[in-house]
């Protein structure tokens, strides 16, 4: 999953949100020196993110994809669900979208002194582009795209992965639909359990 569903499946607890959001800035145990339940979020985006990698619907997404895109397929599927996930938001949350990331981007800034380098490096990025907010429209998610692409030096061709997105829109869609739910079940007892 990318930046929006991590966030959104921390459930409103700001610890446990930090670190979901920057863990992949953390590698191995170099975790422990953080509040307790910064690391919990961190264990979270890691359990979020094997249970993703193993499940078949997201499998499906991808094998969709593999043909033209290969391994950064996966990238893919991340980026377009949280394109569904910010499109369908009030499905999701009484909080409207604009508010909820925000409201994140505050979150970010009052605990900067935490963040690890990458995730202080992107964020005067991520807050003057909004991309939280930008996933709900094509037009954000191609740019999030482009993006991908130039960071790969234009190999992974990623840039044109939106007109996928346009051509198999419902399936993919439906497909986030029926993920979701599930990864919202197992969030919500993963993190009871951590």
């Amino acid at each position: 999953m990318n930046f929006l569903a991590h966030i959104y499946l921390s459930f409103d607890d700001a610890e446990i949100t930090l670190g979901n959001f920057f863990a992949d800035h953390i590698r191995g145990n170099k975790y422990k020196h953080f509040p307790e339940r910064v690391q919990k979020g961190i264990l979270l985006h890691r359990e979020i993110d094997t249970f993703t990698d193993a499940h078949p619907i997201p499998k499906l997404s991808s094998k969709r994809l593999h043909k033209n895109y290969s391994h950064y397929s996966r990238v893919i599927v991340d980026i377009y669900y949280d394109h569904f996930l910010a499109k369908n938001w009030n499905l999701y949350s009484t909080v409207p979208l604009k508010s909820y990331t925000n409201r994140f981007y505050d979150l970010l800034k009052d605990n900067y002194a935490i963040l690890p380098l990458g995730t202080q490096r992107m964020l005067p990025y991520m807050v003057a582009d909004d991309w939280l907010y930008s996933y709900a429209k094509l037009e954000g998610i191609s740019r999030v795209l482009q993006g991908m692409d130039r960071r790969t030096q234009n190999r992974s061709k990623m840039n044109r992965a939106i007109l996928d997105l346009e051509e198999h829109y419902t399936a993919f869609e439906s497909e986030f639909t029926d993920f979701f739910k599930e990864l919202v079940t197992f969030s919500q007892e993963k993190i009871n359990h951590l």
